[in-house]
């Protein structure tokens, strides 16, 4: 269990697609070849068999495409929720769509802001795709990577202390019976994989269909936060009548933000959470049970 929420928590998830010119460095490719082809191959030699024709390939061949972040920030009890999204136009030629400026500008934005992160499956899947395609990429993150000489005296992103969240650490530890993000949020009352599975996000791609992508990566980052949420009111961070407040709170930012024309898939998110939701743990319910 994590010590502590912070002033500044980020929740964020990444989507990544395999990356076709690292295939053809890392296997030798012909340049010719052409990028589905490509894909193909790296499919093919990461394991891929009848059953499971997409498999999960190394972070380090894979290409960033999207990153999304729910932000809180709590300033003397003022509450600021904010939901982040990189690139922040869905071409994929766009200059701010390539994947070096995505990881630039999170990065950067983790170094000036200095939150808690918050993740699921992020130490061995999200927060390794970071640091190893900006390290392919040649991207410098000084200050998100530097680490204080003491875990007391600064923000330590490398240390395994309450700087990264790994909620799936937290909730399964190593175990054989590890959930994955929709298999907990399913059975918390959260909205899961609605809107389709991990391996569509490369279909997406290979169709120039950015703006579902980025979508996608919202629908699991706001998953991820209500994730959050619930674990931070079972270690006792938040009471009923907080918890209430804090979901509250996603419910005005999903009604804000989905009043945009680019944004109103997350009205979808929204109806489907309601649909979903289970009865939050009010004290009522404890009483019904004889633990109050």
């Amino acid at each position: 269990m994590f010590k502590k929420v912070h002033s500044g928590v980020w929740v964020f998830d990444a989507e990544w697609v395999p990356d076709a010119d690292t295939g053809r460095r890392v296997y030798g490719l012909d340049a010719a070849m052409a990028d589905v082809e490509v894909v193909d191959e790296m499919f093919r030699r990461g394991g891929a068999t009848e059953d499971d024709p997409r498999p999960y390939l190394k972070t380090v061949l894979c290409r960033l495409v999207s990153i999304s972040a729910v932000a809180r920030t709590d300033e003397e009890g003022v509450v600021r929720l904010q939901l982040h999204s990189l690139p922040r136009i869905a071409e994929r030629d766009a200059p701010e769509a390539a994947e070096s400026v995505i990881l630039r500008r999170f990065l950067d934005g983790i170094g000036r802001a200095k939150p808690q992160m918050v993740g699921y499956n992020s130490w061995s899947a999200d927060f390794r795709i970071l640091m190893q395609r900006a390290v392919a990429l040649g991207v410098q993150a000084a200050d998100f990577a530097k680490r204080p000489d003491k875990p007391w005296e600064g923000v330590d992103y490398f240390g395994g202390g309450d700087w990264h969240i790994d909620l799936i650490e937290v909730l399964a530890g190593r175990g054989r019976d590890r959930p994955s993000l929709h298999e907990m949020a399913a059975a918390c009352g959260i909205p899961g994989k609605f809107s389709g599975a991990g391996d569509s996000v490369v279909d997406a791609w290979q169709q120039g269909k950015l703006a579902e992508i980025i979508a996608y990566n919202e629908f699991d980052a706001l998953t991820t936060y209500l994730l959050w949420l619930r674990v931070a009111y079972f270690g006792g961070f938040f009471d009923a009548k907080g918890y209430e407040l804090e979901q509250s709170r996603v419910r005005e930012l999903l009604q804000r933000e989905g009043a945009r024309p680019e944004r109103v898939h997350l009205l979808q998110y929204l109806r489907q959470w309601d649909s979903v939701r289970r009865a939050d743990p009010t004290g009522s319910a404890q009483l019904q049970f004889g633990l109050a």
